[in-house]
């Protein structure tokens, strides 16, 4: 009867173990936690669209306007050939430094300058959130 017992509490024990599983970092999680914590910049990811004179990315929280520079046309440059519209957006993940736009300006509370384009990939060409414009 011991053996029994024994053997019975061995494989709850055995059993009642928890296999830890590696999890996927997300982003917008973590995206207060940049590479070099004394930086200042932040990592990003969202969807982002830049047409004629105004850019934007959208997290998955809020929306940001984007600050028009060389870092901001090189990011054009890439997401370009991944767009079939002028005006669809692109998943990009961008460290940036935030910062609150200036008094009496139109526009969103935050601004973004991107600092480094750290990955771009087009959106689900399958997703159901997509608005068309007529011309």
């Amino acid at each position: 009867m011991k053996k029994v017992n024994l053997i019975i509490i061995l494989a709850l024990v055995m059993f009642s173990c928890k296999n830890e599983t590696k999890q996927d970092i997300d982003l917008e999680e973590n995206r207060a936690k940049s590479y070099d914590e004394n930086d200042g910049f932040i990592t990003m990811k969202g969807d982002y669209v830049y047409f004629e004179d105004a850019a934007v990315l959208q997290t998955a929280s809020e929306i940001y306007g984007v600050v028009i520079d060389d870092n901001l046309q090189l990011l054009e440059k890439e997401v370009k050939p991944l767009k079939k519209e002028s005006t669809d957006m692109v998943s990009v993940t961008v460290r940036v430094r935030k910062f609150k736009k200036p008094e009496g300006e139109e526009g969103w509370p935050f601004r973004v300058e991107i600092k480094e384009i750290l990955k771009v990939e087009t959106l689900d060409p399958d997703s159901k959130d997509v608005i068309k414009l007529a011309k």
